[in-house]
């Protein structure tokens, strides 16, 4: 059974399988506890919600008896930090570039779950699928399935297929034989931890949200803090940094889905500046973008114009001043001056 699943799940586009039990990672639930209690979550708190849940599979469906997880590569075809080198325009994270990931995980996902119920249909088994739907610590669990171990950069890597994957759960009331969890392979290296604009990690296998351009780009609500505007560089959506420069990508798998992959050219910040609301849904319509609404895309492009040293990019700003979004306005008055100081 579970040789031929990993089979179906390979044909699903999956690049990798493995099982293990709902109550196979204990200290999640601790370590869960500590990153709140420092307060590491900053405006997340959907995260101090349901913890017993989301810090136990097993309390969060007690009649599940295994749970099968799978990676979903989304590896790029370009260097996503050549994004970086363009100041006019906006670097967005390569998981955002095409298709809402969670559409195309989750009917993979369910194709898998399909095909489980009906050969094992003499058990009458159930499952549920998740794909951030649900209060789940999958990169932990996907460590305890064996599929690769979560880095000092927090996000789960493979000695297979590097860290340029989406994560999928299928819990299911079906006793399946678990894999061995994996070890960690990292080594000395620190690359992830060296190359982070804003130092957001306090220790090796430590994230501090509050200060990640991934959360204050696409989490955080207001203002960001003065302090960490100038390491947000030209990233107006996420950060790939320190995804790009671990060396196990040399084993990256190729995209599961095409429909992943968007145009290699990051947009143009003054052609995003100008979005309205209409306008904003309509050109990120299908992507994960869109659920950050216009007003925090175009705060974070607010920040990347102040960066970007171009002086002709002062009226695109400076027609936001009086924007009546608080946290815009803010944003494109703190690039007019900082496109002022370096005229």
């Amino acid at each position: 059974m579970k040789a031929r699943l990993q089979a179906e799940a390979r044909a699903a586009g999956f690049v990798a399988m493995g099982v293990c039990r709902p109550d196979a990672v204990p200290e999640a639930a601790g370590r869960l506890d500590r990153f709140l209690a420092a307060g590491r979550h900053g405006q997340m708190t959907w995260m101090g919600e349901r913890v017993a849940w989301r810090g136990s599979a097993a309390a969060l469906w007690p009649e599940a008896r295994s749970v099968v997880m799978l990676a979903h590569s989304y590896a790029p075809e370009h260097d996503p930090l050549d994004d970086l080198r363009d100041p006019g325009r906006g670097a967005v994270s390569v998981y955002a570039q095409g298709r809402d990931y969670h559409d195309v995980v989750k009917k993979a996902l369910k194709r898998v779950g399909r095909w489980l119920m009906a050969e094992a249909a003499a058990e009458d088994p159930e499952i549920k699928v998740f794909v951030d739907t649900a209060p789940v610590m999958e990169k932990p669990l996907a460590q305890a399935a064996g599929l690769g171990w979560q880095g000092k950069h927090t996000n789960l890597l493979s000695r297979d297929f590097g860290n340029w994957v989406f994560l999928g759960a299928i819990f299911t009331t079906l006793e399946l034989e678990p894999d061995a969890p994996e070890g960690e392979h990292c080594g000395s290296c620190t690359r992830c931890l060296d190359v982070c604009p804003t130092d957001a990690f306090p220790a090796p296998f430590q994230l501090d949200a509050r200060r990640c351009i991934s959360y204050l780009t696409i989490e955080h609500r207001g203002p960001v803090d003065p302090d960490l505007r100038v390491g947000l560089g030209n990233r107006i959506y996420g950060c790939d940094d320190c995804l790009a420069v671990c060396p196990w990508n040399k084993f990256a798998v190729a995209a599961s889905d095409l429909r992943y992959h968007g145009p290699h050219r990051a947009p143009d910040l003054a052609e995003l500046a100008g979005l309205d609301d209409a306008a904003f849904r309509s050109r990120f319509a299908g992507s994960p973008i869109k659920r950050i609404g216009r007003d925090r895309m175009v705060r974070n492009v607010c920040y990347a114009i102040g960066n970007s040293g171009r002086e002709e990019l002062k009226p695109v700003v400076q027609a936001l001043c009086e924007d009546e979004d608080a946290a815009v306005a803010d944003a494109a008055r703190w690039a007019v001056e900082r496109l002022w100081r370096s005229s």
